[in-house]
């Protein structure tokens, strides 16, 4: 039981024996590494990063691993706060604060838990106590002020992703106390959300990334994964048991694309090659994608995001090819309008001697997306299309662009501008029904 339910008026130090029975924060490590899975012993252990996650499957032992690394933070930071989250409260109440009662009992590890006005543990060693504040991601704004030495996440990737980005700016900015500092998550993979964003994609030499699949839980009951298997289609499966990243949003645009058939680690000597640049015109985020034509193949060996506006994206083009001859496929509406007013895009390309290859007009979307699915795998498998493992964002784009509720690729969430970009080289370029189609009309037909 808690040292709340057993105290008397007379204070919790009073009870006989107590300050006597207290645990030291060593002794408090030992108990609570005992019995732990790897993963979990490896999440535990890892205090050198300042974010850190352990991303697993159902049933992997996600909020025993959390409230592991909880209580041993505490025992290093005796003296100071910290703070564990999860989405919602039901969710702090239902899931966290059982499993907290359940294991502090279990370790016999002192505490008391105070519900009002917040919620929050008090675990007492024979060195000192610490300070478990308990909060949900929807008030992330509640730990305003408060200088924290550690804070965890629980199943962070249900939580709407705005709001969970919000949440994980506030607590970095927190980590400002305590002798070991650290932000870290316990979830289950929601497709390429949260997590994916703030420990893979966006992750620096400060984060560490641990995996676990449902099966590395040797004490799961009988059935458990089978009846998994049984009730979860492929998709799922590899998120929800393996702990893998993949696309949870129905109606992925290219569907054939698959990181085993289609990303390569090494690109053959194309130095001789002239280069072909599929191009995106976006004020302030301009897009390109540069590739060899190999046979009846197309190769994308490096990209171009974000670039300022055109003169910055053929600039950066000719610095890292120079003396390359270059055709460029840009959106044909270049030629109409510019990103810097003096100039038509598409005559600021030529001008630094590229060769336009688009026509006067864009491709129904449609048939730019059936090219690239039909250079991705026709009919017969035949792959035709191949991109280096360097081009990072357009291969997430690839795997992640899908289609809005009117049935047109999504266009809000940033992956359509480089999956543009290599659409309009690989039609232009490889459809075979390109002839005549868009010129001389003069008008975008999208």
């Amino acid at each position: 039981m808690s040292v709340l339910a057993a105290v008397e008026s007379r204070g919790i130090l009073a009870i006989p024996g107590f300050a006597e029975n207290l645990p030291t924060a060593a002794d408090a490590i030992d108990r609570v590494k005992t019995n732990l899975l790897p993963h979990q012993q490896k999440f535990l252990e890892d205090t050198e990063h300042r974010k850190l996650a352990l991303v697993c499957g159902f049933g992997a032992g996600k909020t025993h691993g959390l409230v592991a690394k909880a209580v041993h933070m505490a025992a290093l930071n005796i003296g100071y706060v910290s703070a564990l989250f999860e989405p919602v409260a039901p969710m702090l109440r239902d899931i966290l604060q059982r499993t907290m009662d359940d294991l502090l009992e279990q370790w016999e590890i002192p505490f008391d838990f105070r519900v009002s006005p917040l919620p929050e543990y008090t675990l007492h060693f024979a060195e000192g106590s610490h300070t478990i504040l308990l909060r949900t991601m929807e008030t992330w704004n509640r730990i305003r002020g408060q200088n924290l030495c550690a804070i965890g996440f629980d199943e962070a990737d249900t939580a709407n992703k705005r709001v969970a980005e919000q949440a994980t700016r506030m607590a970095l900015a927190r980590l400002r106390a305590g002798n070991v500092q650290q932000f870290y998550a316990a979830t289950t993979p929601e497709g390429y959300g949260w997590a994916f964003d703030t420990f893979d994609r966006n992750a620096g030499e400060d984060t560490a990334l641990i995996r676990a699949r449902t099966m590395d839980n040797p004490y799961l009951p009988d059935g458990f994964i089978d009846s998994l298997m049984a009730n979860y289609p492929p998709q799922l499966i590899k998120s929800y048991l393996e702990g893998q990243w993949v696309n949870l949003n129905t109606g992925q645009v290219y569907d054939r694309f698959d990181r085993a058939k289609h990303v390569v680690a090494s690109v053959p000597d194309v130095s001789r090659e002239p280069l072909r640049v599929g191009v995106d015109f976006n004020v302030g985020n301009m897009s390109a994608v540069i590739g060899v034509r190999i046979g009846n193949s197309l190769l994308v060996i490096d990209e171009i995001s974000k670039a300022h506006d055109t003169d910055a994206l053929a600039s950066e083009i000719k610095r890292r090819y120079p003396d390359r001859r270059i055709y460029v496929y840009p959106d044909a509406s270049g030629g109409n309008r510019s990103t810097n007013a003096s100039r038509t895009d598409i005559q600021i390309l030529e001008s630094h001697g590229f060769s336009n290859q688009s026509g006067k007009a864009n491709p129904p979307v449609r048939d730019r997306v059936l090219n690239m699915q039909t250079l991705l795998e026709n009919a017969k498998g035949e792959v035709r299309f191949k991109v280096s493992e360097t081009c990072k964002r357009l291969i997430e784009c690839l795997e992640l662009q899908s289609y809005d509720d009117k049935g047109n690729p999504d266009k809000q969430a940033g992956f359509d501008h480089l999956c543009d970009a290599v659409t309009y080289l690989a039609f232009w370029e490889f459809s075979v029904g390109r002839s005549g189609i868009g010129r001389g009309t003069g008008v975008r037909l999208y």
